[in-house]
């Protein structure tokens, strides 16, 4: 059986899809497995051991009609050249759509909430975790084709060389050998996923009186003045390695960690992914379908009654999660700690 994953962005998509490929895996195991990516999230599917070819989508290059004219043809040859027997649409777009069609799979799969007419495409699956987190939701089409669920897994292979490069990073960085620490995942893409720097500030603080050293991460430029302003109003710096890390690098570093914080976003998504204590600080998304999984009770909601609108800006004008006060998260890192940092 040939299986085309189309599951294109954004980095915490991709993490929260990466059990389907386990799961077709371990029910097919002679299935050949092909995922259809972009480029920002194609580090995540290297060396996974439960896919077999990596389809890379570069949307920049079909945006103009020159650059879909030349490039369609030879995208739609690839496709074709899969021979693919089920295409499991899990972005629920247009672009993903497109390529679920052109594949030629006479059996063609999506999730319960597809958009841009891509439920004309491929037949929306609303299994029993219709009204749950995400991961469930995508791996109810993984049941939809035949797979049976009896673990869900996170496949994510790090090299040698990536550990290596990431215990470099934290030591050059500011944390010794065997040192604890946190990382703070202090961006997002959505302007209201983001806890505001003074109380990352205030935070980090704290925690070096725990002695636990705080790490901050993530990339852009955006990323980059979150974190200068936080350096400014800290009594003691934590260890800043913005865009410093690849993915992989990353998830070496997660790995390590006392705990992960941060907003609903792909470092801390990879977190829980990896079964690291996650911390997400959530108000325009909700827990239920965004948490960190496997973990509800470490995902801290805003109190408002506006929470879950899903907006990527608040058209209030209110900084969202700006209402999860510094002692709530504090009591939090408390319980993980006590609990001596089980996820």
């Amino acid at each position: 059986m040939n299986v085309l994953i189309v599951k294109l962005s954004a980095i915490g998509d991709v993490i929260h899809a990466l059990p389907v490929s386990y799961a077709i895996k371990e029910t097919f195991p002679e299935a050949h497995v092909t995922w259809a990516v972009e480029p920002p999230a194609r580090e995540l599917l290297v060396d996974n051991p439960y896919i077999d070819e990596i389809l890379l989508f570069e949307k920049k290059k079909f945006k103009s009609l020159g650059g879909f004219l030349k490039n369609f043809g030879p995208m739609r040859k690839k496709l074709r050249a899969g021979h693919f027997d089920v295409a499991l649409d899990l972005q629920g777009l247009g672009k993903s759509a497109a390529l679920a069609y052109f594949s030629g799979a006479p059996k063609r799969l999506g999730t319960c909430n597809m958009r841009e007419m891509s439920d004309k495409i491929s037949t929306p699956v609303r299994g029993s975790h219709v009204n749950g987190h995400i991961v469930e939701r995508y791996l109810d089409v993984a049941r939809a084709m035949g797979c049976r669920v009896e673990k869900v897994q996170f496949p994510l292979t790090v090299s040698e060389k990536d550990e290596r490069i990431a215990r470099e990073l934290l030591v050059r960085g500011g944390v010794p050998e065997g040192a604890a620490y946190a990382v703070f995942a202090v961006g997002a893409n959505w302007p209201n996923k983001r806890w505001p720097a003074s109380s990352y500030a205030v935070l980090s603080d704290w925690l070096y009186e725990k002695k636990i050293i705080p790490v901050l991460v993530g990339g852009g430029a955006v990323d980059e003045n979150i974190a200068a302003d936080i350096m400014a109003q800290v009594e003691i710096p934590p260890v800043e390695l913005i865009g410093k890390t690849s993915l992989k690098q990353l998830a070496a570093i997660l790995r390590g960690a006392r705990f992960a914080l941060g907003g609903d976003t792909g470092p801390v998504h990879l977190a829980a992914g990896l079964t690291v204590p996650t911390i997400m600080l959530m108000g325009p998304t909700d827990a239920n379908r965004n948490g960190p999984y496997g973990q509800p009770q470490n995902a801290i909601e805003v109190g408002r009654s506006c929470r879950w609108c899903w907006k990527r800006a608040c058209p209030k004008g209110i900084d969202c999660l700006a209402s999860i006060t510094v002692q709530t998260v504090e009591k939090k890192i408390s319980e993980i700690l006590a609990e001596g940092g089980k996820a």
